[in-house]
């Protein structure tokens, strides 16, 4: 990332040193206008050199100040750039071992320390080093014995500089950590506010995430005085050096040794040497402290990535009608990496097709892989082994953003977002008309909905839809996927929420969308499940029996006790069958 501003670094660094060469000849001036003074000669030129020379350095400072800082800026740009392509692309098994918090902690705190260490606190040590060697050598021109003297001092400040600046770099790296650690549970707490208000555990969480907080408090101190110690370290050693150059130089003097005009030129370059070698310290601790905030960067930005399939391949034609839309063969998946000693098998060799039209719906009970099904279809996690087929085409074989285009896909947990409903409608079509999107609308059965709105289409909703209730956010997830316009639609427990009214609006409509695309739904209410053309029954990750829903309440135990469980009837549905250990209505 730096290299690409290695221009901008660069002039930075020249006028830097240009600012450094103006400073290191104001001592000379001073000593020549001593020399003019002692012999009566005219001040004008040599107090008009002083002043050219402090203004020059005045300018060279300021204008290295600002091209650095464009630089930093630009390069905390292309970071954060590259963080969030990468962080919206990863590998979601990679992506779920860190905490959202922590991840946010890292793409905005962490990539501001970025800047100082790759421009800022850089520029500064090759400049402020720039002034450190140049003005030992030229002190050493002046008087090398009154120099070693004085690197004698110096150079014992600096060996303890460098033992408190590893210090310093452990210090920020824990503390960057447990920043993270702060920030990944006031997340986890804020994203379920709700439940923490029921649970009455507000005085819990505030004393947990305050215990978090206290520890990046103290590892937060104990970079403060690692840091809190560089300075006054180097201003021991420059005061000792200075106590010795000034009694050893007034001896030398008084033997005639050395001249008063040469020992003011030495003792001032001495005091011209505290400033950089401050600065050079401060960089030093900017930067390890930045490579504590690099390193955690550089972490984020290997997340493993999504595969996007071979490369050259062609998008995939609309489905034809004669192949099926979806076909399981042979499926096997297990999740890894969630924090579970050993992975934990979900599907153990799922076989099952979807023709290109009509309902299939998928049942079994909880855990039964209901869901990763539709996760696979997605590729958002690849099969462990098997194959799944679009259209008669592995997926895996297929650009990822064909895939996504020919699959729509509705949510569990009705995924709005924060923006207008309009925003939120045409998230996976930005570019969807205003027919287009009236007719979604009036398929999701949201219509009056939105009419009772005071902005309409245009209200602003919430972080995760606040604004809507929890059946008017499915809705309106199921219309923003009907205006994709997708091949095969994809519902996972998309009525959860509706009331009985409601339901019955999304059945119709699924009845009219399913005549022209594929439509897959999880679903436990039996309401949802009599009207689909082909049912799935899934049992421990294997698929226990398929057919219809009167075929199975005839076949089937497993199948008759989810309906039995869930007795209420769509409209013109009979009883269900009395199952085991149920007595017969």
């Amino acid at each position: 990332m730096a290299r690409r501003h290695t221009g901008l670094l660069l002039g930075g660094v020249l006028l830097g040193l240009l600012g450094v060469a103006a400073s290191l000849a104001q001592p000379w001036a001073v000593g020549e206008l001593i020399v003019a003074a002692g012999e009566g000669a005219a001040l004008t030129v040599p107090i008009a050199r002083i002043a050219g020379l402090f203004c020059a350095g005045a300018l060279f400072s300021s204008l290295q100040a600002y091209v650095i800082g464009r630089a930093g800026e630009n390069i905390v740009l292309d970071v954060r750039e590259v963080l969030v392509g990468r962080l919206l692309r990863a590998d979601l098994t990679a992506f779920g071992r860190s905490s959202q918090g922590d991840i946010l902690t890292r793409a905005v705190t962490d990539t501001s320390l970025v800047r100082i260490a790759l421009s800022q606190s850089l520029a500064q040590l090759i400049v402020s080093g720039a002034g450190v060697v140049g003005g030992v050598v030229l002190m050493v021109l002046i008087d090398p014995w009154l120099m070693a003297l004085t690197l004698g001092c110096l150079g014992a400040a600096g060996l303890l500089c460098v033992t408190l600046a590893r210090r310093l770099r452990r210090a920020a790296l824990r503390n960057r950590e447990d920043t993270g650690a702060f920030a990944a549970a006031l997340q986890r707490v804020l994203s379920a506010l709700p439940t923490v208000k029921a649970s009455r555990a507000e005085t819990r969480e505030a004393a947990g995430i305050g215990g978090l907080a206290a520890r990046a408090r103290r590892s937060g101190l104990r970079v403060t005085a690692s840091s809190a110690l560089l300075t006054p370290s180097v201003n021991v050693g420059t005061q000792g050096a200075l106590a010795v150059a000034v009694g050893a130089g007034m001896a030398r003097v008084a033997r005639g040794e050395m001249d008063m005009a040469a020992l003011t030129t030495f003792v001032m370059y001495l005091f011209h040497l505290v400033s950089p070698l401050v600065m050079f310290v401060t960089g030093v601790g900017q930067f390890v402290q930045g490579r504590a905030a690099v390193q955690r960067v550089d972490e984020l930005a290997r997340l493993p990535q999504e595969s996007d399939g071979p490369a050259g391949r062609e998008p995939l034609a609309p489905l034809a009608g004669h192949a099926p839309a979806v076909e399981f063969r042979d499926v096997r998946f297990a999740y890894r990496g969630r924090g579970r000693a050993e992975a934990e098998r979900v599907l153990d060799g799922v076989s099952f097709s979807v023709p290109a039209r009509g309902l299939t719906a998928v049942v079994g009970p909880s855990g039964a892989g209901k869901t990763t099904l539709f996760q696979l279809v997605e590729r958002f996690y690849p099969a462990d082994a098997g194959r799944v087929l679009l259209g008669g085409r592995d997926i895996e074989a297929l650009p990822l953003d064909t895939v996504r285009g020919l699959v729509g896909y509705v949510q569990q947990d009705s995924a709005a977002l924060r923006g207008t409903i309009r925003e939120n409608l045409t998230y996976a079509r930005p570019d969807a008309g205003d027919d287009a999107v009236r007719e979604a609308v009036e398929m999701a059965g949201l219509t009056s909905v939105i009419a009772r709105l005071p902005h309409g289409l245009d209200t602003e909703l919430g972080d995760q839809g606040i604004g809507l209730s929890g059946g008017q956010r499915q809705r309106l997830c199921i219309a923003r996927t009907l205006l994709q316009r997708p091949a095969v639609m994809l519902l996972d427990e998309a009525t959860a929420h509706l009331d009985s009214d409601a339901e019955r609006d999304v059945r119709e409509v699924l009845r009219r969308v399913s005549r022209r695309c594929a439509v897959v739904a999880v679903a436990h209410r039996i309401s949802t499940v009599v009207d689909a053309d082909r049912i799935v029954v899934l049992d421990g990750g294997r698929v226990r029996a398929t057919g219809t829903h009167h075929e199975l309440m005839e076949r089937d135990e497993l199948y008759r006790r989810l309906a039995g469980a869930r007795p209420r009837p769509g409209p013109g549905l009979a009883a269900p069958a009395a199952g085991p250990g149920r007595a017969a209505p």
